[in-house]
């Protein structure tokens, strides 16, 4: 997506990973707003850089977003920083207190409980613990299908209606690794006959301009993961990240 002067003023930089949802989920966010930045690829080789470390003291992970050279960590906290500061673009979080209130509740489900249940596919060990960890994760785009009903109210292809918002992009962030844990695992998750809302919304968020750029290939993806699999029998290259 081409990049417009940043609104807010002032440089402005995200320090992160390719691979990494959460980083994902910032950019998203900045390309929402046509914020220009420079993305600095942190992690390389595993080693967090000084910039980083500076940068996020407390919890030394990605992504950080560095404005006038003032640092904000935590992504979901970036993502409204960004929707509050640079304010004339389109608004990420619902205006209605009510709205914003249940967003913030389904972006809080998202991180809380349904990404460490795709996380536990990763982490699992043997075919039982892989059958519960894909039950789980189900079970909670069952939940989020009814939550996209719920926000849609009929309007539009996102859960936000008809352009991508808060809840959108704090699930779309995942959309790489879903479709890399698909491939690598011989299943569907985002069954049309189970989540139908959920299948069209990943495609058109998908192909959302302020998205298709942002996601990384699926086989580029595997081959990531496979990599990551040879050296640790628990990887999780999202977890580190937030």
């Amino acid at each position: 997506m081409a990049e417009a002067a940043a609104a807010g003023g002032g440089e402005v930089r995200v320090l992160g990973a390719w691979a990494s949802p959460f980083v994902i989920r910032v950019r998203i966010a900045l390309n929402i707003k046509s914020v220009a930045y420079e993305f600095i690829e942190d992690l390389k080789m595993g080693v967090k850089s000084d910039l980083l470390l500076k940068s996020n003291p407390v919890h030394k992970k990605i992504p950080v977003l560095i404005h006038v050279d003032k640092p904000i960590s935590e992504s979901l906290v970036i993502v409204q920083y960004v929707d509050e500061v640079w304010t004339s673009g389109r608004s990420i979080l619902p205006s209605d207190p009510y709205d914003r209130a249940i967003a913030r509740f389904w972006t809080a489900y998202i991180d809380d409980k349904w990404f460490p249940s795709l996380h536990g596919i990763a982490k699992a060990q043997d075919e039982e613990a892989m059958k519960s960890a894909f039950e789980q994760v189900i079970d909670g785009l069952l939940l989020l299908e009814g939550a996209f009903v719920e926000t849609n109210k009929g309007s539009g292809d996102f859960f936000g209606g008809e352009k991508i918002g808060y809840i959108d992009v704090a699930l779309g962030c995942f959309l790489g690794w879903i479709r890399a844990t698909e491939k690598m695992n011989g299943v569907k998750l985002f069954d049309e006959a189970k989540v139908p809302n959920l299948s069209k919304w990943a495609e058109k968020f998908a192909s959302d301009p302020a998205v298709k750029d942002l996601l990384p290939e699926t086989d580029k993806l595997v081959e990531f993961a496979k990599v990551l699999f040879a050296k640790s029998k628990a990887p999780v290259p999202p977890s580190t990240h937030n």
